[in-house]
């Protein structure tokens, strides 16, 4: 009964979709920890590898059953390997190959900007994630 609440709609979605951006934030906030760190390389996800991979998991999942929900799979990517609750992550350096004389190769204002990104999808997710759960929990309380 509860999976087919917790699974309708768009809340897997969103739920993978924070998962997401939730690990890309740690890898942005260690590129900027580390700017100044020689031979450091920076490393993050790609985020249109994200989003087919969710976008072709959708695409499935309403094949399957329509827009009732049900599970949503998601195919691993050489960049993540998603579990039942979790995902594990496999970040490859990036950088346009511009070595600085401490042989780092950063770009802060491409860092800067993917962390601004990634907070603002982070932030709408999390935003529409407690709309869908507001109406679960007016349906509870039998409130409309």
């Amino acid at each position: 009964m509860i999976d087919s609440v917790t699974n309708a709609g768009a809340l897997p979605v969103l739920e993978r979709l924070l998962q997401f951006a939730g690990q890309r934030h740690r890898l942005i906030v260690n590129n900027i920890a580390n700017i100044d760190t020689p031979d450091f390389r920076p490393v993050d996800l790609s985020t249109t590898d994200f989003q087919e991979t969710l976008g072709e998991a959708i695409d499935s999942r309403r094949a399957r059953h329509g827009n009732a929900g049900g599970e949503l799979r998601l195919e691993d990517s050489q960049q993540i390997e998603f579990h039942r609750n979790s995902m594990t992550i496999n970040p490859e350096a990036v950088g346009e190959n511009i070595l600085f004389h401490d042989r780092n190769d950063r770009n802060i204002e491409r860092i800067m900007q993917d962390l601004v990104e990634n907070a603002l999808t982070f932030r709408m997710a999390a935003e529409f994630m407690r709309g869908r759960f507001d109406l679960i929990n007016m349906a509870i309380r039998e409130r409309i």
